[in-house]
């Protein structure tokens, strides 16, 4: 039987939820007979190849606790992306406190550094092992149905494109048009949800534009002129990761991450969102404004779904169970059983099928066009995102002049 510590690393961008996966990993990680002490690192790979490691094991009960319901990485994050020099370096810290059990809760990337140092322990006769968390709010590993953090920041959304749909909507022989950014480098998820913001056909979002489709300039404005000749004004939801027919992005961004990755947004200089904005502006020479939220839906406890919460510490619990049945090299996944009702179990994936990938949104979950989601992404969205506010109109019951 593998007995020794264990470790847990929280990597990249936060979630609402990804503190109720670190209490379900400790908590399980307390009670189980194969793991000793429980350690935490201190932002990420980087922090623990400084020795920056945090004593989970003896947290007071009531943070423990608390943790469940605080958003953001209560470890501190890190994108540090592991080179060559080090492995050696991880490879000491590891033996030094005995570490034999190594988690993370993560997107893609993170998955990546858990299977390069899965594999480096084992190519150099280092029994340790590894497991993964999913978590990002862009909902794009692959492997599993969703991902803890993707369901809380989609309400979120929705509720954004929901409420400033009421806002333009009334102010629309002001303000003719509505642009809204959400993340999603690779994938539009996030942009997708919010859709089910729209209960009547002139309810916003009348458009949703993600990284799965070409951006097409003049069908772009043509889509918007369209609605705002239908309906006096137009609501368009956009995912950061957009590109031209070139691959050239929308935002016009060239910055890049450690990663390789390009930066959109505040960080990269420039922003689809905005770029949009000039779009139907010079072309229709009318006023409207853009909303970039950001990092502002992955700390929106206020949000977070109940369901999120629950199955982001399942899947805190379920990764102990796996390393307890010597299972490495996996990540935990969610696998969706039904609908209605909504009914999931826990599995797993292996780290080498979710690493450095991006899930897009199938082609199924949109229209024809490509510009808005089909009934089946409803149907998929809706048991994750719960019950939205209802609001009312006033009927134009007009006074006689």
């Amino acid at each position: 039987m593998l007995k020794g510590n264990a470790i847990i690393g929280q990597s990249g961008g936060p979630t609402s939820v990804i503190n109720s996966s670190l209490a379900g990993v400790v908590g399980a990680s307390i009670k189980s007979d194969k793991i000793d002490q429980v350690y935490g690192m201190n932002y990420g790979i980087e922090g623990f190849m400084n020795k920056l490691i945090i004593d989970l094991g003896n947290q007071p009960a009531g943070i423990l606790k608390g943790l469940r319901s605080t958003p953001s990485s209560a470890l501190g994050s890190s994108r540090h992306k592991i080179k060559e020099k080090d492995f050696p370096v991880i490879m000491k810290v590891l033996e030094k406190y005995n570490i034999r059990y190594f988690f993370m809760i993560g997107g893609n990337d993170t998955m990546d550094t858990i299977n390069r140092v899965e594999a480096y322990c084992k190519e150099h006769n280092y029994e340790m092992i590894g497991v993964g968390i999913p978590k990002t709010v862009d909902n794009d590993l692959f492997g599993t149905d969703h991902t803890p953090g993707f369901a809380s920041a989609a309400r979120s959304n929705i509720l954004n494109v929901m409420q400033s749909g009421v806002l333009a909507r009334d102010m629309k022989k002001v303000d003719k048009y509505v642009v809204y950014q959400t993340i999603g480098r690779d994938s539009g998820w996030l942009g997708a949800a919010t859709a089910f913001a729209k209960k009547d056909e002139d309810d916003a979002p009348h458009l949703i534009y993600t990284p799965e489709h070409i951006f097409d300039k003049e069908n772009f404005l043509r889509d918007v002129d369209n609605c705002i000749k239908k309906y006096g004004w137009v609501s368009v939801v956009c995912g950061e990761g957009l590109k031209f027919a070139d691959g050239t992005p929308v935002s016009a961004s060239q910055t890049h991450d450690k990663f390789k990755n390009i930066e959109f947004g505040a960080m990269g200089g420039a922003s689809v969102g905005l770029n949009l904005h000039k779009m139907i502006a010079d072309e229709f020479g009318v006023r409207g404004e853009f909303q970039i939220t950001e990092s502002l839906i992955m700390s929106a406890m206020d949000r977070a779904v109940t369901i999120d919460l629950q199955e982001a510490y399942e899947c805190g619990l379920e990764a102990v169970n796996l390393a307890e049945k010597g299972e490495t090299g996996y990540m935990v996944a969610i696998n969706r059983l039904g609908n209605n009702p909504y009914i999931v179990e826990f599995g797993k994936a292996l780290l080498n099928d979710v690493a450095v990938r991006a899930k897009p949104i199938p082609e199924e979950y949109f229209n024809q066009e490509g510009n808005f989601v089909s009934s089946s992404f409803i149907d998929y969205i809706k048991p994750l995102v719960g019950e939205l506010p209802e609001f009312v109109r006033l009927k134009k019951l007009m006074v006689k002049k």
